[in-house]
């Protein structure tokens, strides 16, 4: 060992011939220069990044509690006015337009919207009516409309097989078969769905039947049954198709502020004991855990596919992008109570957590109680039952794995058949998130039975029927559908995320419903795979 620890032929070794242990010496020492100098430049570019990190960490998380002013009443979207043709077809018209919207006064924002500058009508109709729906687009570009949640033939189920080009019209048609539900339509154009949706293209469509009409349920729209559709926004009065995705999380659009019914800042004055919210997750990307300000449980009565067996006494509900609750809540003469998005845990990753706004926190409506409120009768103990299959009704099952790059190691091919299932049959679908991003799983035509989230019997929220379901890093969940068709071996129906950026990026897949023994056909000029 020599002087100062060195080893070999170092500074307490035996020179080399012709000096060579000399010139060895001067080498390592140039060398640890350059290690030092190295080092330092290494030490400043990892303070610099470790700022920015910290800048990013700390600048992700975004709250509005206590912050807003609630000036402004809420809006709340009219009823689209509709005919019923000789047969008894309901006919609605809807005019895809650009425009502009005054969100704060004196500053006019460019945005689209359905029969408006901003968001679309509220269509309502009830279950055995036929319906067709005038879908015109005075659009600079092609788009489409989906029917959230819709029960309908691929061919009019309005994914990006049926985008409309500027200046044309498509008319969809179909007869409506499912139970009661806040369903939702919103554009599903390959590759531009995120925008399309910020800039405003969004609206309701609530499905009437009868036995929801025959239970104690508050049901007089815009007065004790309001529609409250979510939106974040990064507002600066120039555009709302923009936002803070920062390098570091691949979840997509995340804003600072919340609108609800294209609302800013929105108070609803009530005068009724009982509320009922209906609540939908319109934003692109952000995942909300609605509750109230002070606490107080509500009941849910209702998921994305329609009412509960029986009303479940909650105080929170998580809602990812697409999804859909009702709830009630009993409100108290003269006070004033926020509804508000509280921080949440269970996104499946520590970095990712806060990244996706799992930390974010917003105030987002607040309800104003009349001095005097009109009484309301006790909710019902039970609604009814539901109509999604059981796990022992399925005949097969099918693995979907969710990652950035695709679902199952696939990016969307418009070209190309996923999956084929046979009309009239359950199956169960298992689901993992197979990364550490969080993801949500939306399958088109169909309501489906959630059976168990990581091996565990679902609660809360994931007791109703669904189609859309939260899928955090890391977990799985297993759900039973039935695909009642009508079968079409060339028209696809869609699964995916409807975390609108994933969807883009190529997080989604097709299937056809098909009769038995009959094998998928041909989508948009290209053969396709079966099963």
């Amino acid at each position: 060992m020599g002087v100062g620890g060195g080893s070999g032929a170092g500074a307490g070794s035996p020179p080399m011939p012709g000096g060579g242990g000399r010139r060895e010496g001067l080498g390592m020492s140039r060398f640890k220069r350059v290690l030092i100098v190295l080092g330092s430049v290494a030490a400043v570019f990892l303070a610099a990044v470790g700022g920015l990190f910290a800048w990013q960490w700390t600048g992700a998380e975004v709250s509005t509690v206590g912050q807003v002013r609630f000036s402004k009443e809420l809006k709340v979207p009219p009823l689209a006015p509709s005919t019923v043709e000789k047969d008894g077809t309901r006919v609605f018209s809807l005019r895809m337009q650009a425009g502009t919207t005054e969100f704060e006064k004196g500053v006019r924002t460019p945005t689209w919207g359905f029969n408006g500058s901003y968001l679309g009508p509220t269509l309502r109709a009830k279950r055995g009516e036929k319906v067709r729906v005038k879908v015109e687009n005075t659009l600079p570009e092609a788009s489409s409309v989906h029917w959230h949640g819709m029960h309908l033939p691929a061919k009019m189920d309005g994914g990006p097989h049926q985008e409309v080009a500027p200046g044309r019209t498509w008319t969809p048609y179909w007869k409506i078969d499912q139970p009661a539900a806040t369903l939702w339509y919103h554009p599903h154009p390959h590759g531009k769905t995120e925008t399309h949706v910020q800039r405003g293209l969004a609206g309701m469509f609530l499905v009437d039947d009868d036995r929801s009409a025959s239970l104690k349920l508050p049901k007089r729209y815009g007065v004790d049954d309001l529609p409250v559709a979510v939106q974040d926004v990064e507002f600066d009065g120039a555009n709302l198709d923009h936002g803070r995705r920062s390098f570091l999380q691949n979840t997509g659009f995340l804003g600072s502020r919340t609108m609800v019914n294209g609302t800013l800042d929105p108070y609803k004055e009530v005068g009724d004991e009982l509320v009922r919210l209906r609540l939908l997750n319109a934003s692109t990307a952000r995942i909300y855990d609605f509750g109230f300000g002070d606490d107080r449980a509500f009941a849910l009565v209702a998921t994305d596919g329609g009412l509960l067996e029986r009303p479940e006494t909650l105080k929170r509900v998580q809602l990812s992008p697409g999804e859909r609750a009702e709830v009630v809540v009993r409100m108290r003469a003269g006070e004033k109570v926020v509804l508000r998005s509280f921080p949440q845990s269970n996104y499946g990753g520590g970095f990712e957590q806060r990244f996706a706004g799992g930390d974010d926190s917003f105030d987002v409506l607040e309800l104003r109680a009349a001095p005097t409120l009109r009484k309301a009768p006790e909710l019902p103990s039970v609604m009814g039952d539901l109509e999604v299959p059981q796990e022992k009704d399925a005949v097969r099952g099918r693995y979907f794995g969710l990652r950035m790059s695709g679902i199952n190691g696939r990016k969307m091919d418009m070209r190309h058949i996923d999956e084929t299932v046979t009309r009239g049959t359950a199956e169960v679908w298992t689901v993992r998130n197979e990364d550490g991003v969080p993801h949500n799983f939306h399958v088109h035509d169909v309501q489906f039975r959630v059976l168990s989230v990581d091996g565990k019997a679902p609660t809360g929220m994931l007791r109703g029927a669904k189609d859309t379901v939260f899928v955090p890093g890391g977990s799985t969940v297993k759900l039973a559908m039935r695909f009642d068709g009508p079968a079409d071996p060339d028209t696809p129906y869609m699964y995916h995320c409807h975390l609108l950026y994933h969807e883009d990026r190529g997080m989604m897949g097709q299937f056809v419903v098909v009769e038995k023994g009959q094998r998928a056909g041909t989508v948009a000029g290209g053969a396709h795979a079966g099963h």
